[in-house]
């Protein structure tokens, strides 16, 4: 089921054949399961060793900050101001790292902090599950999942194998489970993000791809030319850069998919 949006096209094309620009190698053992930039040359990662790590793209390790907790992260953001953010569903807390400090500010009861987002505005998306695993809900806290510049909220659902877009009011828009070709239950969205351009980019592990989606979520492309390999996270810089968690081996990939402007 759609609702009426406004729709502009796109300023930039998609490229036929994405660009592998850089694979930055954190040399991390353990699983390797979020990527949020800082700025368009650096990256914060985070995985199971419990530390989040900052890089530059050519692979420098620059900072590292151990969870408060000592437990793994399950996600990260960064805000407008260049703090970090991070869930712990340990501690099912919320927590900002603010000149080194980690400062907690959403504790949570009978609910488990999953995926983070910073909103345009500033605000907290944060999706959640209950304790039993039976309910899940998104929450938006005023103090990172992802919003679109048009504010819908974008959910990759792998448990349900679709992507889920609500507009800002929480009023489902349209659900996406895979191209028209594709078997049903065969998609396997983890990570989502969006661009400047209101495109929805969405990591498919269970194809080795990311699928593009316009706002209204028709399928435009794919990137599955070989260039991923079960790709976890995304996150998009301000140049509509794509960068992409390999969860199998510890790297990050900048790849470019939109043609530059002239």
């Amino acid at each position: 089921m759609k609702t009426e949006a406004v729709s502009c096209p796109p300023l930039k094309p998609l490229l036929e054949e994405p660009e592998l620009i850089t694979s930055i190698d954190t040399w991390n053992e353990y699983l390797l399961h979020s990527v949020t930039c800082l700025s368009d040359d650096e990256i914060w990662t985070g995985g199971a060793d419990k530390v989040m790590k900052l890089y530059n793209l050519q692979g420098k390790l620059l900072k590292s900050i151990r969870t408060q907790s000592g437990k793994t992260p399950r996600d990260i953001a960064v805000t407008r101001k260049g703090d970090l953010v991070y869930s712990d569903p340990d501690t099912r807390t919320v927590n900002i790292v603010k000149n080194e400090q980690i400062l907690e500010v959403i504790r949570l009861q009978w609910w488990i902090p999953y995926n983070v987002c910073i909103t345009s505005s500033g605000d907290i998306l944060v999706s959640m599950v209950s304790e039993d695993g039976e309910q899940a809900k998104v929450v938006r806290y005023c103090k990172c999942i992802s919003e679109n510049r048009n504010l819908d909220i974008c959910v990759a659902d792998n448990t349900a194998k679709a992507d889920v877009v609500v507009n800002q009011a929480g009023k489902l828009r349209f659900g996406y489970d895979g191209p028209p070709s594709t078997t049903k239950g065969s998609f396997g969205p983890v990570g989502i993000t969006t661009d400047n351009q209101s495109q929805i980019l969405t990591a498919d592990c269970d194809n080795n791809c990311i699928h593009i989606l316009d706002q209204d979520g028709e399928f435009l492309s794919c990137i599955d030319n070989g260039v991923v390999k079960l790709p976890w996270d995304l996150c998009i810089d301000t140049r509509d850069n794509l960068f992409v968690v390999e969860c199998c081996n510890g790297k990050v990939k900048k790849i470019r998919y939109m043609l530059k402007k002239n």
